[in-house]
């Protein structure tokens, strides 16, 4: 499965909770797949959906997911430490670990060379890491929205992108329904 093809099929799953979605590519596909209020697409900052949808977690009581990239990970491995060491329950970070950056044109990331996501967030202090493979991801992505246990899935698909046009919502709609739906 590539990573639109996950999207898909955990968009039922996704759909009431508060979900934070990396920069590029899976923000468009989650967009077109399932655009809802509860959805944040992050149209710059790579490698920061881990870092917002942690703090909103923080800052309130309802299940946040954050949608992220190996690649994105990579460039932000200091969230992890950060997410160990004040974990919360109602935070589930879903990494999609395709071994490439691929909103960028499909280069290889080192995750998937020799460096374990896995293994990095385990080191970093994360006591409920599970990694799985694509075709498996539902059910766990649902036990760990429904365990109030902080948990890391790191899912590992293939790469691929589909063509699909950008988000066209401005980024100040984009805040403000994302904000509202917090409210609520």
């Amino acid at each position: 499965m590539i990573r639109s093809e996950i999207l898909k099929e955990i968009a039922p799953i996704l759909n009431p909770h508060l979900v934070v979605c990396n920069i590029g590519l899976p923000s468009q596909e989650l967009h077109m797949i399932d655009d809802n209020e509860r959805n944040f697409y992050m149209l710059g900052t790579m490698g920061l959906s881990s870092s917002i949808g942690f703090g909103l977690a923080l800052a309130q009581d309802k299940p946040v997911i954050s949608i992220d990239g190996d690649g994105s990970v990579l460039t932000n491995l200091g969230t992890l430490p950060t997410i160990a060491n004040n974990a919360t329950g109602n935070y589930t970070l879903l990494i999609i670990d395709n071994g490439s950056y691929g909103s960028t044109g499909d280069q290889p990331t080192y995750a998937g060379m020799k460096t374990s996501l896995t293994a990095v967030a385990k080191a970093c202090g994360c006591e409920n890491v599970i990694e799985v493979q694509d075709k498996d991801l539902g059910p766990v992505l649902q036990s760990a929205i429904d365990s109030d246990e902080m948990t890391i899935i790191v899912c590992k698909c293939d790469s691929g992108n589909i063509k699909l046009p950008v988000i066209t919502l401005d980024p100040v709609v984009i805040r403000h329904r994302f904000m509202e739906a917090v409210k609520a």
